[in-house]
């Protein structure tokens, strides 16, 4: 089994934290992003992975630093690392194109800007599965139409009137990811695009009309990690799904000194807190420093210090000097606030 993982965005709606890294490498509940979203997958589809795909852009944001961490990501799973590049940005089905020398076999693709929770098994008998999750909104989202045995037999963006409430959230898994592959090679040789970009769901629309049966995968949780509120939400439903699990939140050379925790929260290595009440739902990225300080519902990242603060519903990067009386803040990385 692949994991194809396009990912050459820069995520501008998560500006400034975005700025210095992409925004699937961005740590939630101590784990970067798209790290996470690999570990959920490879647990869902209860299959070796021997190779991940990353899809990647340029090279002067996503250099040699974000290559080896995308590699090692892969490497800790026990799969072949890949990299492609798209360095211009025509869509999602070009951006699969871009990892044309892995499209064979048994692959997920996975767009790299979401993290589910999921249990089901793979149905044998399916070409294809595409991952939905029930919502309130459909016309917000683009949905799957099914037939009356469940089978999906149409793919339907933000419909006007109702067609289902089962909104895709952009994992999908094919049997034989080579002929999405022909598809997609059609669809870009009739130079077929949507406001100039290549879409997967042209490529997916020829395979059901080929015949292929598509199945739906319905996710327990979907959690977006678009904008820096909806971030924090995700940080604090992980932090939960994590503690639940009986994952270890609190590492081992972290120091607390004159500390109240509240869990859940996540506590990275080398972390040193002092005076401080944090919880629930923070999580401090490694090397960071918080002095006299009162911090919930907030997410922390690397070697930065926090100190005379009472902090909620804050976002803060990495390298950060925060000292101060602000209570709701977003800072990227390298910002002094003293």
């Amino acid at each position: 089994m692949k994991i194809i993982v396009p990912m050459a965005g820069r995520g501008s709606r998560l500006r400034p934290h975005t700025l210095t890294i992409p925004k699937p490498l961005v740590p939630v509940a101590g784990v970067p992003i798209v790290e996470q979203l690999i570990r959920d997958i490879a647990r869902v589809v209860n299959q070796p992975i021997n190779e991940v795909a990353f899809v990647i852009g340029d090279p002067a944001f996503f250099g040699d630093e974000i290559v080896e961490q995308l590699l090692k990501i892969a490497s800790d799973i026990g799969a072949k690392g890949m990299i492609y590049r798209q360095l211009n940005p025509l869509g999602t089905g070009h951006a699969i194109m871009c990892a044309s020398d892995s499209l064979s076999g048994p692959a997920v693709v996975a767009y790299a800007d979401t993290l589910i929770r999921a249990k089901f098994v793979l149905n044998p008998e399916a070409d294809s599965i595409i991952w939905v999750k029930k919502v309130e909104s459909p016309e917000a989202y683009g949905v799957v139409k099914l037939d009356e045995k469940g089978a999906i037999t149409e793919l339907v963006e933000k419909p006007n009137k109702f067609v289902s409430d089962l909104a895709v959230i952009g994992i999908y898994y094919f049997k034989k990811i080579e002929k999405l592959k022909e598809a997609l090679q059609t669809v870009i040789d009739e130079k077929l695009t949507h406001g100039g970009e290549y879409q997967i769901n042209d490529g997916i629309k020829r395979l059901m009309a080929a015949g292929d049966l598509f199945l739906p995968g319905e996710v327990d949780e979907w959690m977006d990690c678009g904008n820096k509120e909806i971030t924090l939400e995700t940080n604090t439903k992980m932090l939960g799904f994590l503690e639940a699990e009986g994952k270890v939140l609190i590492h081992s050379s972290a120091v607390l000194e004159n500390t109240t925790l509240i869990p859940p929260c996540y506590i990275g290595p080398n972390v040193r807190l002092n005076n401080v009440t944090i919880g629930p739902a923070v999580s401090v990225g490694s090397g960071t420093v918080i002095e006299n300080t009162t911090l919930s519902h907030s997410l922390i990242q690397k070697n930065s210090h926090i100190s005379n603060a009472t902090l909620e519903d804050a976002m803060i990067g990495n390298q950060v000097v925060f000292d101060g009386q602000f209570t709701k803040i977003s800072l990227g990385d390298y910002t002094e606030m003293k």
